[in-house]
């Protein structure tokens, strides 16, 4: 993959979208989550054709205060998983990115990295005409670091409106599944923070 790579997210539709594409603009995941689901299924596609999919994101909890959310192949395999640390993500997001299932250490931890941008953007959103801006200077910044807490990647959101937008920029040499376990697990991320813009 050719990096940066570009996450663009859909805020106004009908079920959440979004489309990543490398630094040639070409397609590289598409995401159409699954409405009215009482437990989280996101599909993971290699573009929006939708001919070719990756792997089902499947979460093992009706409430996602804490859950983990699975990578399952078509073939029933599973290649890792995201979960969400409910407590620390009330200040700051922070997610933990695992290898097989649920049960085995963190490989890859995704944090914010300014709490002051986060107290910002939860404050500003609120405020009925200011909130509708408060993409254009409340940004948050996520780090992904391994297990030695050296950053593996980050993911930066830019200033837009009526969409998500963000740049995922490569700092260290990783495997290809490595990069892929990451890229699904930024997609569920993105979608459980949608909220914020």
């Amino acid at each position: 993959m050719k990096y940066p790579l570009h996450l663009k997210r859909k805020i106004i539709a009908l079920s959440p979208q979004i489309y990543v594409t490398d630094a040639d603009n070409n397609p590289v995941l598409y995401v159409k989550q699954k409405l009215l689901k009482l437990k989280e299924h996101v599909e993971v596609f290699t573009d929006d054709t939708k001919e070719k999919k990756l792997c089902d994101i499947k979460s093992n909890k009706v409430i996602d205060w804490s859950a983990a959310y699975n990578f399952i192949t078509d073939e029933g395999k599973g290649f890792g998983g995201v979960r969400r640390k409910g407590m620390r993500s009330l200040w700051r997001a922070h997610y933990e990115i695992y290898p097989d299932d649920a049960s085995q250490p963190a490989e890859f931890t995704i944090r914010e990295e300014s709490v002051l941008v986060r107290f910002l953007d939860n404050f500003l959103s609120g405020i009925p005409l200011i909130g509708g801006f408060t993409g254009y200077f409340a940004n948050p910044t996520y780090l992904i670091t391994d297990i030695n807490d050296n950053a593996v990647m980050r993911i930066r959101k830019k200033p837009a409106f009526l969409e998500g937008k963000f740049a995922i920029e490569s700092l260290a040499e990783l495997d290809s599944t490595q990069q892929i376990r990451i890229l699904v697990s930024i997609l569920m991320m993105t979608l459980l923070e949608q909220h914020r813009g």
